[in-house]
């Protein structure tokens, strides 16, 4: 059994590595103000972004699938990994050494699964480069390479490898580095033989695949010998680290360039990013044996933030699976809203044939957007059918007319409308306007409703306003209700500037948060010490909180209030007792309301000593409130 990770490393790692700095390595992220940052959840589907990042805080929280916490939290969900791969993960990239309580550390047996496979995968990719670089045997490896313009330095660059011919090398390898056949078999790259594991790549160049992360996950292999009956090019097969549906080569060396040009161009061969980032084009990405689908458009979403200028290129071959490529990639073009385009290089060259062809300059040329990829399919359709007579015309403005729907440009469609009048030789170019303009309006109409996107027209109200997708007793906690604003606008200063109201927040009793996911959240702050220790360690007071909190309810709420921003530009003093007299007088007011009821039934025959009590109380409350109305926080 695995021992427990000691609670001082835990809080070491939380602090060494930054919270932003691990989230950009899945999403881009940008200013959301307050401090703050802002990206595409990476945990369900957006297309304006609500997922917020708190770096000062070292939490994150998603307003739209409430999914938040800190650092150690986000690997975890964003990875799949245990609370101790996940700590594992981040101590390794600060360089902690981690203590194990319960019989102490023994890194062959108290790794999790994930973090086992990740390291065999990356000790495995070291010696497949090593075999490149320094055996004989990979010579055929390495004229493959510089038939096709690739020197020693662009194959140490994209970790290019080789694996030799024998039957179990690296296996033998990987069980000297204290791998068992188990481990070995689950990763992907040893195979069950007739007398034990073998090496699942024999005799072939090897390309490590890498996750956005920048660890290696997954191998593609090229045939290099007549002799192997395989496959021209063989995959890691689907495992626990490697899906070839939700990774992208060359995608840890474009990601921040694709980021920053709002820029991303996919190619469809492993050799092909090579020759695209060797000759400038930096932001070049390809799938890994398998058909551009949703999943690679959610990686590349959120870094590209579907801005609108943003810019998709997609290069495919000329030749038929090309073209069928290309249609398969329009099929998913609505859930960008970055602008897609298809570039073919003259003669039908990848960008690989290209360079060794027409040189670098040529490849950069390739890459610019010319022909988008709606016209591209428009003309694939047309071409189908004869538009010399009627029955043609009529059955390809069928089949092409909703496809001119789909853009999403209002003015755009309406050129292409008219083009599309002209390529199919329709006089009425209005009739076939209307055509394109009504399937657009019912489109809209079946899918305007529902959708995962959130409306920025709703406001900061609906990004806090959806308690019903929680499990939270009580009321509905709307914007329109003043004194939950007030009360959520004071448990996001205790949390996230408690500086500024401790230490009389510490002094407000849990009664006097009407909500009651406030008032848990009230307690989770007094149970970890008030919001006085938040001035002493704030980060460390969050991690506090949060691990008071009762469950994962009210846990998600003060991730929430502590990364929301607050409502006020200005955040000082004043402010903040502005708000901590709202509350207070809230509360007063409802005790003199509470005594008013109280008095009145006493003064029908009640307790003439008890009625007096209660009458002084009033007297106090209401010398109080006026204090309150007229010093403020002062007063408190």
């Amino acid at each position: 059994m695995a021992g427990r990770i000691n609670d001082e490393d835990v809080k070491a790692v939380r602090d060494a590595v930054p919270i932003d700095a691990v989230v950009s390595e899945y999403l881009q992220l940008r200013s959301a103000g307050g401090g703050n940052l802002k990206g595409l959840c990476p945990f369900h589907d957006e297309k304006s972004p609500s997922f917020q990042v708190s770096p000062s805080k070292g939490l994150f929280h998603c307003f739209g699938c409430q999914e938040g916490g800190d650092t150690i939290t986000f690997v975890m969900k964003v990875d799949h990994l245990s609370f101790s791969e996940a700590v594992e993960r981040l101590a390794a990239q600060a360089g902690i050494t981690l203590r194990y309580e319960e019989g102490g550390y023994n890194p062959a047996h108290q790794r999790g699964e994930r973090i086992r496979l990740v390291e065999a995968h990356k000790i495995a990719a070291q010696w497949y480069a090593e075999q490149l670089a320094t055996s004989a045997e990979a010579e055929t490896g390495r004229l493959f390479l510089a038939e096709r313009g690739f020197d020693q330095g662009a194959a140490v660059h994209f970790g290019v490898g080789y694996s030799p011919q024998g039957w179990d090398h690296l296996t033998r390898y990987l069980r000297g580095k204290g791998f068992t056949d188990k481990e070995l078999i689950l990763s992907g790259l040893s195979q069950e033989g007739r007398r034990g594991p073998i090496d699942r790549f024999r005799g072939r160049l090897m390309w490590p695949i890498r996750d956005i992360g920048g660890e290696v996950v997954g191998f593609g292999a090229r045939k290099l010998y007549e002799a192997d009956n395989g496959p021209k090019y063989l995959n890691t097969p689907d495992t626990a680290i490697y899906k070839k549906s939700q990774v992208l080569y060359g995608i840890d060396l474009a990601k921040q360039n694709i980021a920053k040009a709002s820029r991303a161009v996919v190619v469809e061969g492993y050799t092909d990013v090579m020759a695209c980032h060797l000759a400038g084009v930096t932001t070049a990405i390809a799938t890994c044996g398998t058909a551009f689908g949703g999943d690679h458009i959610k990686i590349l979403r959120r870094l590209l933030m579907d801005n609108g200028s943003a810019r998709v290129i997609f290069t495919f071959d000329g030749d038929a699976a090309g073209q069928k490529a290309a249609l398969r990639a329009f099929e998913d073009d609505q859930k960008f809203a970055a602008e897609t385009y298809i570039a073919i290089a003259p003669d039908g060259m990848d960008p690989c044939e290209l360079r060794l062809a027409k040189g670098d300059e040529a490849v950069a040329d390739l890459a610019e957007p010319r022909t988008p990829l709606f016209e591209f399919a428009l003309r694939q359709i047309v071409a189908r059918y004869d538009l010399d007579t009627p029955a043609g015309r009529a059955a390809a403005l069928d089949e092409a007319a909703p496809v001119v729907a789909r853009i999403k440009n209002s003015g755009a469609q309406h050129e292409v409308a008219v083009e599309l009048a002209g390529m199919l030789g329709i006089l009425d170019t209005q009739f076939v306007v209307r055509r394109v303009a009504q399937l657009a309006r019912w489109a809209r109409e079946r899918g305007g409703r529902g959708g995962p996107q959130q409306d920025r027209s709703r406001g900061a109200e609906q990004q806090w306003a959806t308690p019903a997708a929680r499990p939270a007793s009580g009321p509905a906690l709307t914007l329109r209700n003043p004194v939950y604003a007030a009360e959520r606008e004071l448990l996001k200063l205790a949390l996230q500037r408690p500086e500024l109201v401790s230490p009389a927040v510490d002094a407000y009793g849990v009664d006097e948060f009407t909500a009651p996911p406030y008032a848990a959240v009230r307690q989770a702050v007094a149970e970890a010490g008030g919001a006085e220790y938040g001035v002493q360690d704030p980060q460390e007071y969050l991690v506090r909180v949060r691990e008071a909190a009762p469950d994962d309810t009210v846990r998600a709420m003060v991730t929430e209030l502590a990364v929301e921003p607050i409502l006020r530009r200005t955040v000082d003093e004043t402010y903040a007792g502005t708000v901590l007299v709202q509350i207070r007088r809230r509360a007063v007011e409802r005790r003199i309301h509470d005594i008013q009821s109280q008095m009145t039934r006493l003064a029908t025959g009640g307790d003439p000593a008890q009625l007096a009590a209660v009458q002084n109380e009033m007297w106090v409350l209401q010398q109080y409130d006026q204090a309150l109305r007229e010093r403020g926080a002062e007063a408190l």
